[in-house]
């Protein structure tokens, strides 16, 4: 659709499954005129930022948990998630998808058991499978140059 929006936001892993979320205030508050007003003086995340912000820290703490099991290592996940913004049948603003990336760092590509929660991890993300209902939720894990290392783009399910 061409009256499709978007934005982007970040997640930076620290320490645990602490993470620093960089939001992109910018770019779509000029679709929400006819949305009730927003709270906060966009000072903070708007509801479709949250719900994005919610997937993306649901799938990156659900991989880094089924990775490690234990205290995973300080800035070892970078994750990325886009919301696309669409208008439905009756004009009013919804979201249309989010896609996720999750970019790990040398010692998780490199942990034995990488492969295995390439397979997993989705399964255990309470917020994403949820989601999933409603709309699509692509994903994308890569290796620190990029290399995708797993991909899925599950349809909506109905259960």
């Amino acid at each position: 659709m061409s009256h499709d929006k978007q934005f982007t936001l970040e997640l930076e892993q620290r320490h645990g499954y602490e993470f620093q979320v960089r939001l992109d205030l910018e770019g779509v508050d000029d679709l929400l005129v006819d949305e009730a007003p927003p709270i906060g003086q966009g000072k903070g995340p708007n509801p479709a930022r949250m719900l994005t912000i919610a997937a993306a820290n649901c799938l990156s703490s659900s991989l880094l948990y089924c990775i490690t099991r234990n205290e995973p290592p300080p800035g070892s996940l970078h994750t990325t998630a886009t919301c696309t913004l669409i208008r439905s049948v009756r004009g009013k603003l919804r979201i249309g998808s989010i896609s996720v990336r999750l970019q790990v760092g040398e010692v998780l590509e490199k942990a034995i058991r990488m492969k295995r929660c390439l397979d997993l991890f989705e399964d255990f993300c309470v917020v994403t499978a949820s989601l999933r209902d409603a709309f699509p939720i692509e994903v994308e894990v890569v290796d620190p140059q990029g290399k995708v290392l797993h991909r899925s783009n599950l349809p909506p399910t109905t259960s």
